[in-house]
C-alpha cells in the first residue's frame, strides 16, 4: 500500500517556495518544530500543513532507486555495485550513473536518494563491502564526489553514508569502533572529506555504530567536523532506527530521526527537556532552519513532485535503451581480468561448456538496502548465448548449488489470471485469533520475497494472515524443491494437499536479519507441462517461545518463497565434469549473491560458498582451458588458481549482468577494469584479521592507517592480486613521466598544485582503454619516527580508445590532499618537508618511473 499524504499537496499554497526561512522558524510552535525533527513514516520528511511546508520523499539505495514499498517494489534500473563502479576508475561514468539514478529517483516521486555508501572496505568480509567503493580513501572520495555531483546536478539530493566507520555488520548497532585520530582522519573520514570538498552532498546519514565511545548520531565532535570544520550546510539524518537518544542527538546536530513515527522526539519528552534546559530551543531552531532550507531547495527544483498529489511510482521504460547502454558500459568496464594464461581469453570459437551455480541464476546485486526489483535482467547464460560469435557452440551444466536460500519464484509461476507473479490475499484475525473468512486486501506481486516493514492495510491490525497463491507449470518431469521462510508460522499446499507445516520452532534462522524461520526444503513430484495450484498460508505471529537473534527495531513480518528443480549433488558434479571433458573451453560462473553478501551479516571467510571450490578443482582437472567468472562484491580466495587458465572478476553487473560478462569473455570490448581493493591469499593476511569483529562491544582498529595495500606493502606480504591489478587483451607501456607544473616552494597549502604527466603507448594489437594510476611517496622517515606508507594512490585518469601503436598523454593535478597527513599533536593536516616523489602504478606494489619535488617546512592546514 502507498502512504497516504497528510493533506492534499496539489491544493497546497506554494508560498513556501518564496518564504523567508528565519521568519518561518519564528512563526512555528515548539510542537511544529518537534514534528519536523522526525520522519513522517518510513520514507517521508514531516510536513507542516499550517505553514504550507511540504514533505520530501526519500528512497533507497546505492545501486538503484528502489521506491517506497518493500512489499511491492517498482521495477527499477539496477546498476553495477559500488566496487564495480570503482573498478572502472572513471569519474565520468560515476557522474553519468548519478544522473540516471536522479531520473529514476524522481520516477519514484522522491527527491532524495539514500546513497552513495562511502565507507572503507576495511575487510573484504564485510557484509556491505559490495556497497562501498574501495579500500582506498582517495579513490572512494573521488568516485563518490562524481556520483553525488551527477545526482545533484539533476536536482536530487544525495545522502552520503554511513558517517562514519560502518565497516562491519557484527553487532552493528551496539559495537564501538575504537579508532586512533590519525587513522580516523586519513582513512575513514578522508573519503567523506573529499566528497564534501568536491561535491558538497546535500544530506549525510549517520552510521549505526559508536565511534570512540559514542554513537555517531549523538557524537558531537564527529558531527562538528561535518558542520563546523567542513562547512556542511545540508541535513544530517539517522540511519533507520539509528537514533538512540533525545537531548544528546539534538545537541550533537542530528536533524531528522528516521523512520517515523518517532521513538524519541515526542511532544512530552521534547517539552520536558526544553523546560529542563537539557535542550536549548535555539539549537532546535538551528536544526529546523537546516531542514526547511533543504526542503525549500528541493521544492523549488521540482515543485511538480512535492506539490503533486502522491501518485503511483513508474518505471522509465521509455529510457530503457539509454539506461541499458550505460549500465552495460559501467559493468563491462568494471570487470577485471585477473588471469589470462596462454591467451585463453577472449573466447572466439569452439565448443564452450558453461558450468556453474551462477550461470543461470539472476545474481545482479547484493542484499539488504541495495535489494530491489530490476526492471530487466540478463543472466550470464543468456548473455553468453545471445552474444556468442558464430563459431561458438554452447552447452550447460549446473555443477553444484551454492545458494543459502532458494531462488525466488520465476517465470514458471503465474497468477490466477496467467500473468507472471502470484496473488496475495490478506485476512484479519477473528476475536478467537483465527483467520477471518473473507480477505480484506488482494494484490498481484512479482517478487516472492514479501516484506511488510512499511506496509499497512486498514482493518488488518498488527497481526494477520497472508495467503499467497500461484499456478506452477512444471518445466520438467521429476521433483521440484520448495523453500519457505517466514517470520511467523506457515502451511504450504499443492493442489490443496498439505505438504509442509512449520508452526513450532525455538530459534530463528538467518533470513530477515535473524528473524526468519529455519530453512527446511520440501520436495514435490512433478510432470513436465502439468499445472499445479500452489497455496501458502502465512500467520505473522511467531510461536510464543521463539528466541530472536536481532534487536527489536528490525523485527517485522515477512515471507520468502523460493523454488528450484531438485538435484542430486554428486550427479550434478559428475555431469559437469563430463561436459567439461567434451568441451574446448569451459566458462565456469560462480561466486556470491545477495544471500551471502548482505546488510546484517558479515561473511565467515574468504571461501566461495559450499562446494564451489571443489567444482572448480574437478572441472579444471577435466579441462585445463577453464575460465572462472566470479560474481561478488569483494575478494574471495582461490585455492584452484594455478589449475585454471583464466579468471574474471565480474562483480555484480545490475540489469546488464549477462551482457557485460559476454562482452568481456568474447572480446566484444577490451577489458580495462582494475582492482579497487587487494585480494588476500588467506584470511590471516587481511589487515584487520585480528580485530575485525566486536569483542565485548568494542572493535579496535589496531591496524591504524595500514589499511588495504598499505598494509601489504609495509608487511611485504604478497597478496593473491594487488590493488590496481587488471589485465587487458592488449598491452600498454609508460614513458616520460614528468612534472609539467609545480607551485613555488613557499606556496600556501590552499593554492599548492602539482601536475604530472606520462606517455601511454598501446604496444599490442588491439585498441583499448587504460586507467593510469599515480602514486605519491613521502620523504625518508625523520627523527620524529612518524611512519608513512611508501606509496599512496593520489590521482588517476583514463586513456580511451588508444589504437595499436598510438601514444596518449595522461595527466593529473595534485592538491594539498595528496601530501598531507593528520598531526595528532596539533590537530592539523601537515606535509612532511623534504623531497617527495611521484610514480605510475602498474599496481600498488609495482611502480614505473620517479619524479621528485620539494615541500617546504610548516605546510599545514585545517578544514577543506
Amino acid at each position: 500500500m502507498q502512504r497516504e499524504p497528510d493533506f492534499d499537496n496539489h491544493l497546497m499554497d506554494r508560498s513556501f517556495l518564496t518564504a523567508s526561512i528565519p521568519e518561518l522558524v519564528d512563526e512555528m510552535t515548539l510542537d511544529e518544530k518537534r514534528v519536523l525533527l522526525s520522519a513522517d513514516g518510513w520514507w517521508h520528511t514531516a510536513p507542516i500543513p499550517r505553514l504550507n511546508v511540504p514533505s520530501v520523499k526519500v528512497t533507497d539505495g546505492p545501486g538503484g532507486a528502489r521506491g517506497g514499498s518493500a512489499y511491492s517494489m517498482t521495477p527499477a534500473v539496477s546498476f553495477p555495485n559500488a566496487t564495480c563502479l570503482a573498478a572502472t576508475f572513471s569519474r565520468p561514468l560515476a557522474r553519468s550513473m548519478g544522473e540516471v539514478l536522479a531520473a529514476d529517483t524522481k520516477a519514484r516521486g522522491a527527491l532524495c536518494l539514500l546513497a552513495p555508501t562511502n565507507n572503507i572496505q576495511r575487510s573484504p568480509l564485510g557484509g556491505r563491502a559490495f556497497e562501498s567503493f574501495s579500500e582506498d580513501p582517495t579513490l572512494s572520495g573521488h568516485i563518490a564526489a562524481e556520483y553525488v555531483g551527477g545526482l545533484q546536478s539533476k536536482g536530487v539530493s544525495a545522502t552520503i553514508k554511513h558517517f562514519i566507520c560502518n565497516d562491519q555488520e557484527h553487532d552493528r548497532v551496539g559495537q564501538d569502533s575504537v579508532v586512533q585520530p590519525r587513522a580516523l582522519r586519513e582513512i575513514y573520514l578522508r573519503p567523506f572529506q573529499i566528497a564534501q570538498k568536491l561535491a558538497a552532498p546535500w544530506a549525510v546519514m549517520t552510521s549505526y555504530n559508536k565511534v570512540n565511545g559514542t554513537h555517531v548520531s549523538e557524537n558531537k565532535p564527529l558531527l562538528d567536523i561535518l558542520r563546523k570544520e567542513w562547512g556542511h550546510e545540508g541535513i544530517i539524518m539517522s540511519d533507520w532506527f539509528g537514533t538512540y537518544s533525545i537531548s544528546e542527538a539534538i545537541n550533537a546536530g542530528l536533524n531528522i530521526e528516521f523512520p517515523g513515527p518517532t521513538r524519541f522526539r515526542n511532544k512530552t519528552l521534547i517539552d520536558h527537556l526544553v523546560t529542563a534546559h537539557k535542550i536549548d530551543e535555539r539549537q532546535i531552531d538551528s536544526l529546523i532552519t537546516c531542514i526547511l532550507t533543504w526542503v525549500q531547495k528541493l521544492a523549488r527544483i521540482s515543485p511538480e513532485l512535492v506539490y503533486a498529489k502522491e501518485k503511483a511510482e513508474i518505471t522509465r521504460w521509455d529510457a530503457k535503451d539509454h539506461d541499458a547502454a550505460l549500465v552495460r558500459k559501467i559493468a563491462a568496464e568494471g570487470i577485471v581480468v585477473l588471469k589470462n594464461e596462454q591467451s585463453v581469453l577472449p573466447v572466439r570459437k569452439g565448443k564452450v561448456a558453461v558450468i556453474g551455480p551462477n550461470a543461470r541464476a539472476k545474481v545482479f546485486t547484493g542484499g539488504g538496502s541495495a535489494r530491489l526489483q530490476p526492471a530487466w535482467s540478463t543472466t550470464p547464460w543468456q548473455g553468453l548465448d545471445l552474444g556468442k560469435p558464430a563459431d561458438v557452440e554452447l552447452s550447460y551444466a549446473l555443477g553444484c548449488s551454492t545458494s543459502k536460500f532458494f531462488p525466488l519464484l520465476d517465470e514458471h509461476f503465474t497468477t490466477e489470471d496467467g500473468t507472471i507473479g502470484f496473488d496475495a490475499y490478506h485476512y484479519a484475525l477473528t476475536e478467537d485469533g483465527l483467520q477471518a473468512a473473507q480477505h480484506i486486501g488482494h494484490d498481484k506481486l512479482l517478487r516472492s520475497e514479501v516484506r511488510f516493514n512499511n506496509w499497512t492495510l486498514p482493518g488488518l491490525g498488527t497481526s494477520w494472515f497472508t495467503e499467497l497463491k500461484a499456478v506452477f507449470t512444471s518445466p520438467l518431469t521429476g521433483e521440484y524443491e520448495f523453500e519457505i521462510i517466514g517470520t511467523g508460522k506457515f502451511w504450504f499446499y499443492v493442489d490443496d494437499r498439505l505438504v509442509q507445516e512449520v508452526t513450532e520452532y525455538a530459534v530463528k534462522g538467518e533470513a530477515f536479519y535473524g528473524n526468519g524461520t529455519p530453512t527446511k526444503p520440501v520436495r514435490v513430484a512433478v510432470k513436465e507441462g502439468q499445472q499445479y495450484n500452489l497455496r501458502l498460508l502465512h500467520d505473522t505471529r511467531p510461536p510464543p517461545d521463539v528466541k530472536y537473534l536481532m534487536s527489536a527495531p528490525f523485527r517485522y513480518p515477512a515471507i520468502r518463497w523460493g523454488a528450484q528443480p531438485a538435484y542430486e549433488p554428486e550427479q550434478a558434479m559428475s555431469d559437469a565434469v563430463a561436459l567439461a571433458r567434451q568441451a574446448d573451453t569451459v566458462v565456469l560462473v560462480c561466486g556470491l549473491n545477495q544471500d551471502w553478501e548482505s546488510e546484517g551479516d558479515d561473511r565467515p571467510n574468504l571461501s566461495l560458498p559450499l562446494r564451489s571450490d571443489e567444482l572448480i578443482h574437478k572441472v579444471a582437472e577435466a579441462n585445463p582451458n577453464t575460465i572462472v567468472v566470479i560474481q561478488g562484491g569483494s575478494a574471495v580466495s582461490m585455492p584452484w588458481l594455478d589449475k585454471v587458465k583464466g579468471v574474471v572478476q565480474a562483480w555484480y553487473g545490475g540489469c546488464e549482468t549477462g551482457t557485460s560478462i559476454a562482452d568481456v569473455v568474447y572480446g566484444h570490448i577490451n577489458p580495462s577494469g582494475r582492482l579497487p581493493l587487494t585480494f588476500p591469499r588467506k584470511e590471516e593476511d587481511i589487515p584487520a584479521a585480528m580485530s575485525y569483529k566486536s569483542a565485548n562491544t568494542k572493535t579496535y582498529y589496531e591496524e591504524g592507517i595500514w589499511v588495504g595495500y598499505k598494509h601489504y606493502n609495509a608487511r611485504k606480504i604478497n597478496p593473491l592480486f594487488p590493488f590496481g591489478h587488471g589485465l587487458s587483451y592488449t598491452t600498454f607501456a609508460y614513458a616520460n613521466l614528468t612534472i609539467s607544473s609545480l607551485s613555488p616552494l613557499r606556496t600556501a597549502p590552499d593554492q599548492w598544485r602539482l601536475t604530472v604527466q606520462v606517455d601511454v603507448t598501446n604496444t599490442g594489437k588491439l585498441p583499448g582503454d587504460h586507467s593510469v594510476h599515480f602514486y605519491v611517496s613521502p620523504p625518508p622517515e625523520t627523527s620524529t619516527g612518524l611512519k608513512h606508507p611508501k606509496y599512496t594512490l593520489q590521482g588517476f585518469t583514463k586513456v580511451r580508445d588508444l589504437a595499436p601503436g598510438a601514444t596518449s598523454v595522461a595527466s593529473v593535478t595534485f592538491d594539498k590532499y595528496a601530501i598531507s597527513h593528520w598531526d595528532e599533536q596539533s590537530d592539523v593536516w601537515r606535509a612532511e618537508p623534504g623531497e617527495w616523489s611521484v610514480h605510475v602504478g602498474i599496481n600498488a606494489q609495482d611502480m614505473f618511473g620517479r619524479v621528485t619535488f620539494q615541500i617546504a617546512p610548516r605546510f599545514e592546514w585545517t578544514g577543506l
